[in-house]
């Protein structure tokens, strides 16, 4: 069978424990969701991650990166071809005002880091939980900053495994969107520029946000964090709470009670129940308000009904 012959294919350039057959995604996304993965592989270094990406190109093999799974549904099917996930690559170094910072290194971590040197700037992401690469594969941002702020440049691979490095301009980064997430590029490592900032002010700056974020947001459940993108002129939270969403769900999926622009997994939801929850809210909000609520998460995978053989 293929996933065999993958497997001992990418056992030659990457630690046999870290080449896995059909394993569950559920154990790698935020949601506690998502089927299994043909293979999944770990990469420990740079050179890994473009051997891996490399083969896949080279044998058509369908490639998935996946990241900390924070700002993802992976439906129940689970994914075909190659997982790659990067979660090892997550070195973290300060040069002056200067942050490098590899792609599975938690911008939490990062924002932590550049505070504990006084260099101000990353405070706003001290609650994004996510990673380097997706942060930087969906501009992230929160509390009136955001990547564009403070990048200066990013190493990616393309898809067939070349090393680019892109300056801050040619990332194009705008609303939840860059050339990454555009052309489907993986990332590998990110610096920033920061200033020296007062320790107290950014220590107390930091204090508030995580305040902010814990008293208004379930993290006591899993959940993809929010779930749509603002729409202009309005907050997605408000439109659904204004629904009479909170509380509502399909199965063990639901809207959270908490923070409205949040789906929980109350401990035994599918993919399934969670898409369709989403679904239940967009009919609900456009029936209530004419507006087409975008999800800012991505769904990702197959569906169980499919061939996952």
């Amino acid at each position: 069978m293929m996933k065999e012959q993958w497997v001992k294919d990418l056992s030659t350039f990457v630690n046999p424990q870290d080449v896995k057959i059909d394993e569950p995604l559920k154990n790698y996304t935020m949601t506690k969701l998502g089927g299994n993965a043909d293979v999944f592989v770990m990469a420990s270094t740079e050179e890994e991650a473009a051997e891996v990406v490399k083969y896949a190109h080279l044998h058509n093999v369908p490639i998935f990166l996946l990241g900390n799974g924070s700002n993802m549904v992976i439906r129940d099917g689970g994914i075909r071809g190659i997982v790659l996930n990067l979660s090892k690559l997550d070195q973290i170094n300060i040069d002056g005002t200067t942050v490098y910072a590899q792609s599975g290194a938690l911008i939490i971590d990062v924002s932590k880091a550049a505070a504990a040197k006084s260099l101000t700037g990353l405070e706003f992401s001290c609650g994004i939980p996510g990673s380097i690469g997706g942060a930087m594969a969906m501009n992230a941002g929160a509390y009136g900053g955001e990547i564009n702020d403070v990048i200066v440049s990013c190493k990616v691979l393309t898809q067939s495994g070349d090393v680019l490095e892109l300056s801050k301009e040619q990332l194009e980064l705008g609303y939840r969107k860059s050339i990454i997430a555009q052309n489907g590029y993986y990332v590998l490592s990110s610096i920033f520029e920061l200033q020296k900032g007062d320790q107290a002010i950014i220590d107390a700056t930091i204090a508030d946000l995580t305040f902010k974020r814990q008293s208004k947001q379930p993290l006591e459940y899993p959940s993809a964090g929010s779930v749509f993108k603002r729409p202009p002129g309005n907050f997605a939270g408000k439109l659904i709470q204004d629904s009479g969403l909170q509380g509502k769900g399909i199965g063990d999926a639901e809207v959270s009670k908490k923070h409205a622009g949040f789906i929980i997994n109350k401990g035994n939801a599918t993919a399934t129940e969670y898409i369709n929850t989403i679904h239940m809210v967009q009919k609900a909000v456009k029936e209530k308000f004419n507006i087409n609520l975008e999800t800012e998460v991505k769904i990702v995978g197959e569906d169980l009904s499919s061939d996952n053989k």
